[in-house]
């Protein structure tokens, strides 16, 4: 059964996109058989896996507004292996208006994805960055979230409210919510700015935050732009290197192989 993690932030430019691509791709490469689930309705998840959203006829949209929806039938097929995609579209953006009066409101993308846990190692959702219904749909529906924080000048400014949400989300809509942990993003080494941010945030959340810290990349810039994972891009640069190492960190927290079907083939 999947491990459904979220990213949310409602502060935008945290890096949320880049962690949801890059992160899935990594543990895709590993051979966890991983699903992004992009919920956020200008659907750049999508474009970074090499989809185009002005061509896309269904998404997660359709499936939370109409429960008859297979969704199995939404799920595409990315170019890498072991690595799907259940894309956005520009109409998501009215879905909280007609989710708002649903008597079920806060539970609809868990009904969704609770259809295909059995399919998947991981499910990975990217979330736009509001605490709107959809973001706690998001939560909802997640065993765990992921903060990314970027190393930058008001890094902490918002993660009270967001901190927030979760415990409310903890206390009366999903118990078993836990904070998977805080990743810094952004880092650039050579700024005592960015330095200083890492102990901000270390002292601020003791124990929650992941050892991996994404630096300034190139390649993570420029993925989107050719619609795959900076892996995919290349394989040594720094920004793939440390989505490779996140993964392997949450594997690792979870008392996973580094490697499931080469885990399998070895008993």
């Amino acid at each position: 059964m999947a491990k459904v993690i979220c990213l949310a932030n409602q502060k935008g430019g945290v890096g949320k996109t880049t962690t949801a691509i890059n992160l899935a791709a990594s543990l895709a490469v590993l051979e966890y058989k991983t699903l992004v689930v992009d919920t956020d309705p200008q659907a750049n998840a999508s474009s970074g896996l090499g989809f185009d959203p002005n061509e896309i006829k269904s998404s997660i949209y359709d499936c939370i507004i109409d429960e008859e929806i297979d969704v199995r039938t939404i799920v595409q097929e990315t170019e890498f292996p072991f690595l799907y995609l259940l894309p956005s579209h520009i109409d998501l953006v009215g879905a909280e208006v007609e989710m708002i009066n649903m008597s079920n409101r806060n539970y609809l993308m868990k009904q969704v994805l609770d259809k295909l846990r059995d399919d998947y190692d991981f499910i990975v959702l990217d979330c736009s960055p509001s605490l709107g219904l959809v973001t706690i749909n998001s939560l909802a529906a997640s065993d765990s979230v992921i903060i990314p924080v970027q190393c930058e000048y008001f890094a902490l400014e918002g993660l009270g409210k967001l901190l927030n949400t979760i415990k409310i989300v903890q206390s009366s809509i999903n118990p078993q919510l836990e904070i998977e942990g805080v990743l810094l993003t952004m880092y650039d080494k050579r700024l005592n700015l960015a330095n200083g941010v890492v102990a901000d945030v270390t002292q601020h959340f003791p124990n929650r935050v992941f050892n991996t810290i994404i630096h300034r990349n190139i390649k993570l810039s420029e993925s989107p732009s050719y619609g795959m994972p900076a892996l995919a891009l290349d394989v040594r640069s720094k920004g793939a290197i440390n989505y490779m190492n996140l993964a392997k960190e949450i594997l690792s927290r979870n008392d996973l192989p580094l490697s499931k079907l080469r885990a399998i083939s070895q008993n």
